[in-house]
Order: C-alpha cells, then structure tokens, then sequence
C-alpha cells in the first residue's frame, strides 16, 4: 500500500510539473532568449538524477532508517513541496513561466513567499525532492538526487537574476539584500 501511495505522489510531481511546463511558457510579446537553454539542463539532469537515484536505492544498501516512517514522511514532504510550488506559481500570477523571460509589465514580486526568499518556486521544488529521496531511503540516493538538482536550479537562479538586476535594476540589488535566494538562512 505504502509503494502504491508513493507512486501515486511521483506521479503527482510529474503531472504537474509537466503541465506547468506546458502551460506556462513564455509567448511572442515576451522578451525572448533570456533562458540560455536552462529550462532543458534542469529537466536533463532531473530525470539522469532520478534515474540513477532510483537504481542506487535498489542496488545499494544504505538505509536512512530502518523504519518505513521514513518513507512516510517522504511522502508528506513531497506533496507539501507539489502544493507550495501550486500556491508560489498562482501568487505570481501571469509573471510565471518555466522559461526565464521578462513580460510586459513586468513587476517585481516582493511579499508573500517573495517577501522571504526570491526564488521561492525553487525552494518548493528542491522541498518535493527532499521527499522523494526520503522515500528512496537511501543515504548515497539522498546525497546524489539533492546534490544535481540544487545543482540545477543554482545554475537557472544565476541566470534569472542576471535577467531580473538588468530589467529592475537597483530595485532588484536592494530585494536582494533582504532576502536569501532559494534556502533560508543557507543561500
């Protein structure tokens, strides 16, 4: 039952992730090029980081815990982080896109989740992936999933911000200063 419920929570992650992708991308009235073709290194090294960590945790013994609690808990992460990443995406309304672009109008987001962290879309999905390596339980898994994704995403952070200083500029250097960029107090 616990495997079943788990996959039905990956599943959960991919569905929405893959609408989100497909649903809300940049258009022709958008400033075009910003994303340096990041959006297809984050998906790349998501799905080669999921593969292999999933291979590692049946292939490797190296249990977080030896209770499925754990699991359990993974389970509850990764739909926590699916439900802050929904509620980030719709607080930001039509300035959203999974590719890095700058909208007509654009306007600096800075309350809510934004008044805390800038890239809080990212924290919540580097939370779902903490919950699904929960669920792997795997110590080598953990290291590895979390390690490429947060990988990934510093890489796409640095170029939204550079796209973001050029377009708000000293607005954008002084919400920096305020806030951390995806983990708080860490980064």
């Amino acid at each position: 039952m616990l495997f079943t419920i788990i996959n039905i929570a990956y599943f959960l992650l991919f569905v929405t992730e893959f609408l989100l992708s497909r649903l809300l991308r940049s258009n022709d009235t958008d400033q075009q090029n910003l994303d340096k073709k990041s959006i297809s290194f984050i998906w790349i090294t998501i799905v080669m980081a999921i593969s292999l960590s999933v291979y590692i945790s049946f292939a490797i013994d190296l249990p977080i815990s030896q209770n499925l609690l754990i699991r359990e808990i993974g389970v509850g992460v990764l739909l926590l982080g699916i439900g802050v990443r929904l509620s980030v995406v719709f607080a930001l309304g039509k300035f959203f896109t999974v590719d890095v672009t700058i909208r007509k109008d654009h306007q600096l987001k800075t309350d809510g989740f934004y008044k805390y962290l800038r890239h809080p879309s990212y924290s919540a999905s580097l939370l779902s992936f903490v919950g699904m390596a929960l669920t792997l339980n795997n110590w080598l898994s953990m290291v590895l999933l979390l390690s490429a994704v947060f990988f990934a995403f510093a890489k796409r952070v640095q170029i939204e911000e550079e796209a973001l200083l050029q377009h708000f500029g000293q607005a954008y250097l002084d919400y920096q200063k305020t806030t951390f960029r995806m983990i708080p107090f860490v980064y």
